[in-house]
């Protein structure tokens, strides 16, 4: 389950980036990183990226790490890990309900999700079941 959750959240953590780099007019800052390696290609596509795929690999990365939250039951880990899929959601929701660009919600959320990512892949969680076993051990 460890193995399938972390690939789970780099899967909506690489979908969720791509998704917002591919819309050039709702997240100019994100634009120009895609338009740089490629991206630009897909600005036909901007609709598709923004009101589906975004909110799709948001929601992988969401459940991922509340499915990992259920193996390490570490609060901190699981409130960061879940707060910026949240926050891209939250940008999306915004967005379509009132038209207005939200890049102050969209980009923090995103940027805490590659660094939650990046200390995952540094530092991966234990299980809570090899916390105590280990803690135990530490004890004697």
């Amino acid at each position: 389950m460890s193995l399938l959750t972390r690939l789970a959240d780099k899967a909506g953590l690489i979908g969720s980036v791509v998704s917002a780099a591919a819309c050039v007019n709702c997240f100019p800052a994100l634009a120009s990183l895609g338009a740089a390696i490629g991206l630009g290609v897909l600005s036909p596509y901007e609709g598709l990226f923004i009101r589906i795929l975004l909110p799709a690999f948001a929601v992988i990365a969401l459940l991922a790490n509340a499915l990992g939250w259920l193996s390490h039951r570490q609060w901190p880990r699981a409130v960061l890990g879940m707060l910026g899929p949240l926050l891209v959601l939250l940008a999306v929701w915004v967005m379509r309900a009132s038209g207005h660009r939200t890049g102050w919600l969209l980009y923090p959320g995103l940027l805490l999700m590659v660094a939650v990512s990046v200390r995952d892949l540094l530092a991966p969680a234990r299980s809570a079941s090899c916390r105590t076993a280990c803690d135990a051990i530490d004890a004697h």
